[in-house]
């Protein structure tokens, strides 16, 4: 149900591009993660979530002799996606479609996994991270960029608050909970740097928002910045980016 929640949203919310870019859309950050990632030819490299195809059109388009696949549960999406990369020309890229649970691809495929803004969507995130780590070669890497919840939140307002919008948010993640999490599947931190995401909600999608902000602490709820328009809640969200590498197996 979750996944399907997941999947009916974000078909809704890519057909509305312009809302969505402005919720997500960080030229810096894009740079960063670019940077940070290190992407050389004959690289094999999946972006796992890869929606509209926010990181996985401009890694093509600057790895030409790298192959990308952008893998997700929105078929439609997908199916947009294919088309513009015929368009663009872009014959290293191609995107595939899944369950949500089982990666549809043989063992130790991708030299390099990317993910932004899509692992909190996950309903079974130790069942994912096996999935990562299964089809990663040995030494190969993993990128995930996601939202955590502030320092302060000990009750997880944030994880509330994102849940009045019904698209199948399960939970964001500390780094110390990243660690753990990848570390039983055999990764290991090589580098971090945090970001943040200036975030706006539609106000007909947080029916229920002042109970929940009732149920939590006001310095909670006061750390994440929120500001309301007519029609908008914006808050500020920090953000984990984080490259781990695969351990070499005995």
């Amino acid at each position: 149900m979750s996944i399907e929640a997941t999947k009916t949203s974000f078909e809704e919310s890519f057909k509305e591009t312009t809302f969505y870019n402005k919720q997500t859309q960080d030229e810096n950050h894009l740079r960063a993660i670019l940077k940070c990632v290190e992407i050389k030819p004959q690289m094999k490299v999946l972006d796992l979530g890869c929606g509209s195809g926010y990181l996985t059109f401009p890694i093509a388009k600057e790895n030409p002799e790298a192959t990308i696949i952008g893998l997700d549960i929105v078929t439609k999406t997908l199916e947009s996606n294919t088309a513009k990369a015929e368009t663009d020309g872009l014959s290293n890229l191609e995107f595939r479609t899944y369950d949500g649970n089982i990666f549809p691809f043989e063992d130790a495929t991708f030299d390099l996994i990317v993910t932004r803004y899509a692992l909190h969507h996950f309903p079974n995130i130790k069942q994912s991270m096996n999935e990562v780590a299964r089809v990663l070669k040995p030494t190969g890497r993993l990128f995930i960029s996601d939202p955590r919840p502030n320092d302060c939140d000990i009750s997880r307002f944030v994880d509330d608050y994102m849940q009045l919008k019904k698209d199948g948010h399960i939970k964001f993640y500390t780094k110390n909970e990243w660690m753990e999490i990848c570390g039983e599947c055999g990764l290991s931190v090589m580098q971090s740097f945090d970001s943040q995401i200036r975030f706006p909600k539609k106000k007909d999608t947080a029916v229920g928002f002042e109970e929940v902000i009732s149920r939590h602490d006001k310095m909670i709820v006061d750390s994440y910045d929120l500001y309301e328009t007519k029609d908008e809640i914006w808050v500020t969200e920090q953000v984990n980016n984080i490259l781990f590498c695969k351990d070499i197996k005995d």
